[in-house]
């Protein structure tokens, strides 16, 4: 992974090197990035600050906790608790390529980022986040298989089969990264290097390019458009199939045990694919809107991801209680033991 990420950046910085000797009046060779970060008066640094730092403990928190629980529970060793355990790590990846430099920003004074950070951040990003929209997709295939056809659940969601669906998803992100990464940062950029957002995303980036983006934009829409419309139908259809024999079930108790983990699956879908939409299918037009939107899917789903699992789970949290039990016995031997 370090050596696709030392290839893509080398690439990169050989364009725009090359792009400045044939015209050196209308651009320049980019060592470095100027992340703008949210445009605000300086007294509310400290408030983004605590707030960023506070959010981004909770992401530690949650996502640590949910696979430390799933880790060392033995009931929890079940596909679904596998996806949502590499659904953990995801969120916890992608928003530490964000958070981390983002709070930093709020007190250094240059907000500078070298250009092999910038790629660097793009690409992990990209990666980590088209990754779990995979992932998203498997998990729904496996609540249609267990509600619709739960008699062969167990040989048809096998350990092979869950290995090779997180295996995918990776590595559809992998691909999907480089490609996208490597468009990017071969584009040209003018004298300016300044990013009017708090991360590297492709959107500013755009911003400050001087090529022509005609082809670009295509070649980016038609990609994305590979990436999502897959995931969005096995979504959509598995949750047809799902709805559908959740319908026939005549007892009210058990409609709404069949529904328990889908509707927080479902909750996950909204944030980070709502978001998104949102992001990329309207004008950019309002680069400050756009960093809220942003939020969304960098932060504050990693942090509420952890949340709507763990208290719509009856396993996780008997888990939970178990584990803090384990931890305050031992805490309190070592008390007495100290004493």
């Amino acid at each position: 992974m370090p050596d696709v990420i030392l290839f893509i950046s080398l690439c990169a910085s050989q364009q725009v090197f090359d792009m400045g000797d044939g015209e050196t009046s209308n651009h320049s060779e980019v060592t470095d990035f100027i992340l703008v970060g949210f445009r605000v008066r300086p007294e509310l640094h400290i408030l983004l600050f605590l707030l960023f730092l506070l959010v981004y403990t909770m992401i530690l928190l949650g996502n640590i906790g949910m696979m430390a629980i799933i880790m060392t529970d033995p009931r929890l060793n079940t596909p679904m608790y596998f996806f949502l355990g590499n659904l953990s790590f995801i969120d916890l990846f992608y928003s530490s390529v964000i958070a981390p430099k983002a709070i930093t920003n709020f007190w250094s004074q240059s907000k500078s980022i070298s250009f092999a950070g910038c790629v660097t951040q793009l690409f992990l990003f990209a990666l980590f986040i088209v990754t779990e929209g995979f992932l998203l997709a498997a998990m729904a295939y496996d609540r249609f298989i267990a509600i619709c056809n739960p008699l062969h659940y167990s040989v048809q969601m096998s350990t092979r089969l869950c290995v090779q669906l997180v295996a995918g998803s990776y590595f559809c992100g992998c691909i999907s990264s480089v490609l996208q990464t490597s468009m990017t940062f071969t584009l040209s950029f003018c004298a300016s290097r300044v990013v009017d957002h708090f991360y590297c995303d492709t959107r500013p980036l755009q911003r400050i390019s001087c090529s022509d983006l005609f082809i670009y934009n295509m070649v980016s829409f038609s990609l994305s458009t590979i990436i999502i419309l897959p995931t969005i139908i096995v979504i959509i259809v598995s949750y047809m199939y799902i709805v559908s024999t959740v319908l026939k079930i005549s007892s009210t108790e058990g409609r709404k045990k069949a529904l328990s983990t889908c509707t927080a699956h479902l909750g996950v879908v909204s944030l980070l694919y709502g978001a998104g939409f949102f992001m990329y299918l309207t004008p950019d037009r309002f680069p400050e809107l756009s960093k809220v939107t942003s939020l969304c899917y960098t932060l504050i789903t990693p942090m509420l991801n952890p949340l709507i699992y763990s208290l719509r789970n009856k396993d996780v949290k008997e888990s939970l209680r178990k584990l803090l039990k384990k931890k305050i016995a031992l805490f309190s031997s070592f008390l007495l033991v100290v004493s």
